[in-house]
Order: structure tokens, then sequence, then C-alpha cells
């Protein structure tokens, strides 16, 4: 199973980014499909998540500026940032949580996203 991450780069406050997580190898359904961040120094925390049914949790500091979406057929998600902010700065991470008798987590490569102010 492998995550590719894309769409990450370097964009000025108040723009905007799309990011894309493409899966392969997935031969089971992926119930929740998530998008992660990690500053320097600071430890990995949840940006957005989406189930297979198209719930959706986002944490508060991205609330009204992201929108998580996902491709069940590709098994592909998309994160759509609006108004960046310097504090977005961060290597972002896809993930995917599913599997047959079990569940198990999958994590992508990560894409750097550098807001400048």
């Amino acid at each position: 199973v492998q995550l590719q991450a894309s769409g990450g780069g370097l964009v000025q406050s108040g723009g905007s980014l799309r990011l894309s997580c493409t899966t392969s190898g997935i031969m089971f359904s992926i119930h929740v499909m998530g998008w992660y961040r990690q500053a320097p120094g600071k430890q990995r925390e949840l940006v957005a998540r989406i189930t297979i049914g198209g719930i959706t949790n986002y944490t508060d500091s991205v609330k009204g500026r992201f929108t998580i979406s996902r491709d069940n057929a590709k098994n592909t998600v998309y994160l759509l940032m609006n108004s960046l902010k310097p504090e977005d700065t961060a290597v972002y991470y896809c993930n995917a949580v599913g599997g047959v008798a079990t569940w198990s987590t999958y994590w992508g490569q990560g894409t750097q996203v550098t807001v400048s102010s």
C-alpha cells in the first residue's frame, strides 16, 4: 500500500493551495482518509479527516478555511486550503485507515507547505 501526497509549495499569506493524495496497492475499503501536519519542533497534528460516508472533522484552526474531500472510486483525498496563514507552514501528511478483517493505518511521505507573510 502506498500513499503519494502532492500539491505543496510556497505561497503568500492569504493564498490557496490544493493538496492531493493518491493511493496504490489498496484492495479494501478505506474507511477514513485524512491530512495531518507537522511544523518544526512540534508534534504531528490532525488537520482534517473524512469518512467513506463523507463525514468530516477539522481542527479548529482551519475551520472555514480548509475543505477536505475524497473520491472513493479513486481512493484519493484532497485538501483545499484557502486563506493560508504563516502558521499553516508545515509538512502535510496524508493517511488512510482501512482493512478487511482488521484496520491498519497507512501514511504518505509528506508534502511541504510554506506560507510567507
